[in-house]
C-alpha cells in the first residue's frame, strides 16, 4: 500500500482529426461509483456526440478490480483499450478518463481511431496536476479519557485522524493511519502507553 499520485483537479484536451473533434476529459474519481458518475456528467454536457469511450482506474494504480472501459459504439478494441492504458502507464490512481468524439464524416480506420483515442489521453495527461495520496488503513482502539490526550497528539504527529468516538466508560475510537507505517506507529503507541494500548486493525 504504497503512496500515488492521484489528480488534483480536472482536465480537458481538445483536438480535430480528419474533421472529428476529440475531446478528452480527465477526472479524479475515487471508486467505480465516483467514475460512472463522471462518465455520466460527461454524457450529458455532450449529448449530441457520436461517442463517448471511456477508461477508469477508480482505486490505487494496481488494483485491477477497480478498472473499467468502454468503446461505446467504435470497433472494438479502438477506444476503450488505448484510454486504459494511457490511464495504466501513467501509474495515477483513482482517475478517470472520456473521450467526446464529434463526427466528421470521414473514417480513421482501426490504427486510426487507437491513435486519437490513446494521443487525447496522452496530451491530457501532460497537462495533469496530481499530488501524492497515502494510503490509510483502519484501526479501533480503546482508552481511558487520561490517555485521550497521548492518542491525539501521536495521530497529529504521525497523519492519522479519527474517524468515530464512542464516549462510555472509556473511549472507543476508530482511526484511519498512514499504512505504510501503521507497525510502527502500533509499537509506538504500545512502548508510549507502557503497553496499556493495543491498536487492533478492522480486518
Amino acid at each position: 500500500m504504497q503512496p500515488y499520485p492521484v489528480p488534483t483537479e480536472s482536465v480537458s484536451f481538445s483536438e480535430e482529426i480528419k474533421k472529428s473533434r476529440f475531446i478528452t476529459l480527465l477526472a479524479h474519481t475515487e471508486g467505480v461509483e465516483a467514475a460512472k458518475s463522471f462518465i455520466n456528467d460527461v454524457k450529458s454536457q455532450h449529448p449530441t456526440a457520436r461517442h463517448h469511450c471511456w477508461a477508469f482506474v477508480a482505486g490505487t494504480p494496481t488494483d485491477s478490480q477497480q478498472l473499467g472501459f468502454s468503446d461505446d459504439g467504435e470497433p472494438a478494441g479502438t477506444a476503450g483499450k488505448p484510454i486504459l492504458a494511457q490511464l495504466l502507464g501513467s501509474g495515477v490512481g483513482e482517475i478517470t478518463a472520456v473521450v467526446v468524439r464529434y463526427y466528421g464524416g470521414i473514417m480513421l480506420g482501426t490504427g486510426g481511431l487507437v491513435k486519437a483515442y490513446g494521443g487525447g489521453v496522452q496530451q491530457a495527461l501532460k497537462l495533469l496536476a496530481t499530488h501524492e495520496k497515502v494510503p490509510l488503513t483502519e484501526f479501533t482502539l480503546q482508552c481511558d479519557y487520561a490517555q485521550l490526550t497521548l492518542v491525539e497528539n501521536l495521530l497529529q504527529q504521525v497523519g492519522g485522524h479519527i474517524l468515530q468516538s464512542n464516549y462510555g466508560a472509556a473511549v472507543d475510537m476508530r482511526l484511519a493511519l498512514p499504512a505504510t507505517e501503521a507497525s510502527a506507529i502500533v509499537t509506538r503507541l504500545y512502548d508510549l502507553s507502557r503497553g496499556t494500548l493495543n491498536l487492533q486493525p478492522v480486518l
